[in-house]
């Protein structure tokens, strides 16, 4: 686990729209746009091996979220034609200060890591958790939006694990995936996850919100 002291002050940032990486999780890529391949060719060469995942705020990458979320490359290989397929584990989010100006073709951004300390914990835990009643309404969920999953694997997944995979995975919009992003702790993201879901129900069911 990364130490505070081994992030940098500037990083390389990746705007991706509905990408999602989250602290101890890791999130497959694809690289293949020449900017973005010299940005992992530049951060293949730095001993951290870090980027940064962020959002757009808004249509295009001009405007960037003021929360991301710094991966470490842990897995990567690339293909024939010069792409990338890689891996990034999340280590900490972050708050961008200001954008740098520079001669790369890729953006980097002046960050601080203050309020983020738990991030680089070993793990969180959601004390309040129901499982069963999360698998109840992520069943509803997944029989209306016509998806498959493999429920023994669910079931037995810790608790952190359950969580930020599903607010990986799950089609939500940038703005829905950027609140789970900047949830505080893993209860609030399950909160604000189940609040999304039972959203994306709504019409369709009598039943009682979880709560």
């Amino acid at each position: 686990m990364a130490k505070r002291f081994d992030l940098p002050g500037v990083l390389p940032v990746f705007p991706l729209p509905g990408a999602l990486l989250l602290p101890r999780s890791r999130l497959p890529l694809h690289i293949f746009e020449p900017r973005y391949l010299a940005m992992l060719d530049d951060a293949l060469k730095a001993e951290a091996r870090v980027i940064g995942m962020i959002q757009p705020s808004g249509p295009g990458d001009k405007g960037l979220q003021k929360i991301g979320c710094a991966g470490r490359i842990t897995q990567f290989s690339e293909t024939e034609d010069g792409r990338y397929m890689i891996t990034l584990t999340g280590l900490s989010r972050f708050r961008v200060r200001s954008e740098v100006d520079g001669f790369t073709p890729y953006r980097r951004c002046e960050v601080s890591w203050d309020g983020f300390g738990r991030d680089l914990e070993t793990s969180d835990h959601d004390t309040g958790f129901d499982r069963k009643a999360f698998l109840r309404i992520l069943d509803r969920f997944f029989a209306a939006q016509n998806l498959s999953a493999d429920w023994d694997t669910l079931k037995d997944a810790e608790d952190e694990l359950l969580i930020n995979s599903l607010s990986m995975l799950l089609d939500f919009a940038p703005e829905d995936k950027q609140a789970l992003l900047e949830a505080p702790s893993l209860s609030t993201r399950r909160e604000t996850l189940v609040t999304l879901i039972e959203y994306a129900l709504r019409g369709g069911c009598h039943e009682d919100p979880m709560q």
